[in-house]
């Protein structure tokens, strides 16, 4: 079984591939992810129905997403990554920067609870 730790970075690399059979595969079936929109608490998609929803609208709407891990740790079942979201928009770059707080157990997330600045 995968540490927390490897559990992530798995989840961060099939993200960033866009590959979301291999992201959901890492997720628990009651998985919560909160998203950072709308402003100032986001919205909670639980159970991965509507987790996987959520990513496959993503990547339609923004197909050259990629998110790039700045810092990355953990701490018993809980792993923390500071991240800077790049993409194309309106023809230029374009990013963002954030914090996700993830819970693992027995090798699945539990928890991506996502947080922005600005």
């Amino acid at each position: 079984m995968r540490t927390p730790l490897e559990t992530v970075n798995a989840f961060n690399d099939a993200i960033n591939r866009h590959s979301l059979d291999e992201a959901m595969a890492l997720m628990s079936d009651e998985v919560l992810f909160e998203n950072t929109n709308p402003a100032p608490d986001g919205t909670a998609y639980r159970g991965k129905s509507e987790v996987r929803s959520f990513w496959e609208n993503f990547f339609r709407l923004h197909p050259t997403a990629r998110f790039e891990a700045e810092e990355i740790f953990d701490a018993g079942n809980r792993v923390v990554v500071r991240w800077c979201y790049r993409k194309i928009k309106d023809g230029s770059p374009w990013h963002l920067r954030g914090v996700d707080l993830f819970k693992v157990i027995d090798g699945r997330i539990t928890e991506k609870l996502s947080y922005v600045k600005g």
